[in-house]
């Protein structure tokens, strides 16, 4: 009962951060190297934890340790955010805003930012 328990919140943990990077499950299989279909039966949590090299391959695709993955401790992006640090200054902005006014910057930056992804493919 205890790994059915695990399984789930790996799959859990695995889809939200293959949603927070913004791509569908299709484009992650193939940025991670795997399988769509195996990257299903993580998602529905009805296969067994992946075997390690895969594990290692899904983290990485994410930028996240697999032991974040697996256990959900130690949440640290193995990603270079150097990038991001120009935008400090905005996201410290929009900390302060309340909800009626950030909902529909966060919806216009969205649609932004998914017409130039549109764009890139």
């Amino acid at each position: 009962m205890l790994f059915h328990h695990c399984m789930s919140d790996f799959s859990k943990r695995l889809r939200s951060e293959i949603e927070y990077i913004g791509l569908n499950q299709k484009e992650f299989a193939a940025k991670a190297g795997i399988k769509k279909r195996a990257l299903d039966g993580y998602l529905r949590a009805q296969q067994s934890m992946p075997p390690a090299d895969t594990a290692v391959k899904i983290a990485a695709a994410l930028g996240l340790s697999v032991e974040y993955l697996v256990t959900g401790k130690e949440h640290r992006r193995t990603v270079d955010i150097s990038g991001y640090l120009q935008f400090r200054d905005i996201l410290d902005d929009l900390a302060v805003l309340p909800d009626e006014i950030l909902a529909p910057v966060k919806t216009m930056i969205k649609a932004a930012a998914d017409s130039e992804r549109r764009k890139k493919r």
